[in-house]
């Protein structure tokens, strides 16, 4: 018998010392080789020490990395759907070797854990896409997360736990699963049934975990993930905040609210077996799988990744291993007639049923428009409208890209005055230039510092998008995925506006001023984007310009054009 198949409240691997060991053990790492984690890893690590990841002692050597990715099983032949891994850059892995210890940091220096090094190894990305998401189409985001950001060597072994990672928001409800399982047993809850969510939690919401916790005999874990999720959706603090107006909603003593500070890999199938696995692990009994458990969306071909109930079907297959039972529901509908919501598959065919997508409720988020009641509860749409103002209130970032005398920065110059003239938010002009001199000079043209630049670049647009003003960003970018990259990270927080400045390679070098196409042509420049380094073109911009034959009045002029179209600002009365 396996960790994982314990009765109820079983053994959990905690990895912590005492405190008078962790004392020493900050000392002695003084000496280790030093990494500091990245959000993704914080995550993994804060589960695996206080034993969210049972029977997960450390990030997984090369043995148990292949068992898992290929068939779903440790070499202890352990039920384990997802690889755990510590990934670090080709040059830290040179500077460690087998045996050595190294000191796991947090971004501000604090010592995490020890990792005892017992493998190094670089592994095939693509192969692990492949079979754990089960694609390495790069439109799924942990594929995408995986073979664009993640680094490319990955180290196992044991970890000793020193400090636990520190979270200042919501500590009342960021419960361990030792905390937890403490907590059902002093409140009598011998059945538990938890509910996995990465959303805000609606009537539908509301409506199925009461069928399910009824349907189980057991009380309800509302355990929502924390950590990272599919980029683009709400942030965390908005989403805590409505789950304790829909916590009201529950009857008293029936219910409870718990954070998970776990990073989401949207591996539909494969991720909802882990979910389960972590719930148990937190001591319930019970987990709901609904429609698309942990789904990513469509690929690029415009086809779901992943079938509505395949999760259902994986997590049912493998729930006497796991030792957990499963409660599957189809999708929740609103039935007109009854005035109540009911699973999809109980309405008759003579019944009206209402629903509004995801899609459908950020759309009318964004435009402002009427959410009915019968789908949210006021309070907590009221909540989300604090966060998710109208559009032509939020903030965000047009990116110019182009060759190297296309125009950018000059429609650049002439867009942002065209929006200050509008007024209403604050503007902020990112040129590529004025960026390499302020926040880049130490930089050179290698294809790592270019894409470093370009980051920044993304970085404090993102900065500026998230607390509501325009950044008008204007670099060459040549490179597809770090501009995708930076897409990301724009969008967490608003819109992101491509525009692809298209202007033919032979018109930018005849506008060359300052002679560079030439000493690029001739060898004195090296790396040059256009001749001797390729500038890969955007496939879908929002919008593309040729200033062959335009001025940049009215190129300007189309991207307001494009603005207004897609609502972000309104040229209503204006001359």
């Amino acid at each position: 018998m396996t960790d994982l198949i314990q009765p109820h409240g079983g053994e959990l691997k905690e990895l912590y010392l005492g405190a008078e060991a962790a004392e020493a053990e900050k000392r002695n790492a003084a000496d280790y080789p030093s990494w500091d984690l990245t959000q993704r890893q914080l995550c993994d690590i804060e589960l695996l020490l206080n034993g969210g990841f049972s029977p997960l002692d450390g990030f997984m050597a090369q043995a148990d990395y292949q068992g898992v990715v290929d068939d779903m099983r440790l070499t202890s032949g352990t039920l384990w759907p997802m690889p755990i891994t510590l990934d670090v850059t080709e040059e830290f892995a040179g500077t460690i070797k087998q045996g050595d210890n190294v000191a796991l940091r947090d971004p501000e220096g604090v010592l995490i854990a020890v990792l005892d090094v017992e493998d190094i190894y670089t592994p095939d990305r693509t192969h692990e896409a492949k079979q754990v998401f089960g694609s390495d189409d790069t439109a799924h985001p942990g594929v995408d997360f995986l073979l664009n950001q993640s680094n490319p060597v990955y180290v196992g072994g044991r970890l000793t736990g020193v400090t636990p990672p520190v979270h200042y928001d919501f500590t009342h409800l960021r419960r361990t699963p030792r905390e937890l399982r403490e907590r059902f047993a002093k409140s009598g809850w011998r059945r538990v049934v938890a509910f996995q969510t990465r959303n805000p939690m609606h009537r539908a919401h509301v409506e199925l975990t009461f069928r399910a916790a009824k349907q189980a005999e057991a009380n309800l874990l509302i355990h929502p993930v924390v950590g990272m999720t599919k980029p683009g959706d709400v942030d965390h603090f908005s989403r805590v905040r409505c789950y304790e107006h829909v916590l009201k909603k529950y009857p008293e003593a029936t219910t409870d609210l718990s954070l998970l500070p776990l990073a989401m890999r949207m591996g539909g199938p494969r991720e909802a077996v882990w979910h389960a696995i972590i719930r148990k692990n937190h001591g319930c009994t019970h987990f709901i799988i609904g429609r698309d458990h942990a789904g990513p969306g469509q690929n690029s071909q415009g086809e779901d990744f992943y079938g509505p109930y395949d999760a259902q079907h994986l997590v049912e297959q493998y729930k006497d291993e796991v030792g957990i039972e499963v409660i599957p529901f189809q999708m929740m509908v609103y039935v007109k007639e009854r005035a109540e919501y009911a699973p999809v598959d109980e309405v008759e065919e003579n019944e009206t049923t209402m629903q509004i997508s995801g899609t459908e409720f950020r759309r009318r988020m964004r435009e402002g428009l009427d959410i009915p009641e019968w789908f949210g509860y006021p309070e907590v749409v009221a909540e989300l409208r604090k966060t998710f103002p109208p559009k032509a209130k939020q903030g965000f970032t047009v990116f110019f890209t182009g060759l190297s005398g296309s125009g950018k920065s000059t429609i650049a110059n002439a867009l942002m005055t065209k929006l200050m003239e509008l007024g209403g938010r604050p503007v902020t002009l990112l040129d590529g230039d004025l960026v390499r001199k302020h926040l880049s000079s130490e930089l050179g043209f290698s294809k790592e510092h270019r894409d470093l630049n370009i980051q920044r670049i993304g970085y404090v647009a993102s900065e500026i998008t998230k607390n509501g003003g325009v950044a008008i960003c204007a670099p060459i970018a040549p490179y597809e995925a770090t501009r995708a990259t930076v897409r990301g990270m724009i969008e967490e927080y608003g819109a992101f506006i491509e525009v692809h400045v298209a202007t033919p390679l032979e018109e930018c070098e005849r506008r060359d001023r300052k002679g560079l196409y030439a000493k690029a042509r001739q060898g004195i420049i090296k790396g040059f984007t256009g001749i001797d380094d390729p500038y890969e073109e955007p496939q879908d911009p929002e919008l593309r310009i040729d200033t062959t034959d335009s001025t940049p009045d009215e190129c300007a002029q189309q991207v307001i054009l494009k603005l207004e179209h897609m609502g972000y600002i309104s040229l209503q009365n204006q001359g």
